[in-house]
């Protein structure tokens, strides 16, 4: 899904003020000792959705936004990463992100005139799908089912379910091949 925010209107003000707000809880979050329960019950409000009990997520944890982050059950997201929510991000259940990995919902225009306006493209990640160490996700992208994003990968293309995706840009190098047994 692909949307527009100018610079001035009551849509990015309004933005500006939720931004100010979860920043604080962000700051909190990465600057105290935190047990799991209060990771995530932070993370809820930054969010304004409860984060599911099987979810696992490691500090430091970052969004510009973050009341379009969406995070399903049994996801584990590691130390540093980055969350840049406005246009929407939708992570399924059993998804792995490695450390450091930046997924962006949110782009600049190329007119200099316009540049400080966003243009904005949901990501959704799909169940099962494992994105590896300082792997970078840009807006627009789907990453199917089972997906597998190597580390260090820059991925500007939808994954298809099963793929294995590697390099810069992000291509696909395996399918996975995986029967039912496999996956209980």
């Amino acid at each position: 899904m692909q949307s527009k925010m100018d610079l001035g209107t009551a849509a990015y003000d309004g933005v500006e003020e939720i931004v100010a707000k979860n920043q604080r809880l962000v700051q909190q979050l990465n600057t105290g000792v935190h047990s799991a329960n209060e990771v995530l019950s932070i993370v809820s409000q930054i969010t304004n959705e409860r984060i599911d009990g099987s979810t696992e997520i490691r500090l430091p944890f970052q969004t510009d936004f973050g009341r379009n982050l969406h995070i399903g059950k049994k996801v584990f997201i590691n130390s540093g990463s980055m969350f840049v929510d406005l246009g929407g991000i939708y992570i399924g259940d059993h998804v792995l992100i490695g450390p450091n990995v930046t997924i962006a919902s949110v782009n600049h225009r190329l007119e200099p005139s316009e540049r400080r306006n966003l243009d904005l493209y949901s990501v959704c990640i799909h169940n099962n799908a494992w994105l590896g160490a300082n792997v970078t996700v840009t807006p627009g992208v789907i990453i199917g089912e089972n997906a597998v994003v190597a580390a260090g990968a820059v991925v500007t293309r939808d994954v298809p379910p099963n793929a294995v995706v590697a390099g810069i840009p992000a291509r696909v190098i395996k399918i996975i091949k995986s029967t039912k047994e496999d996956q209980k």
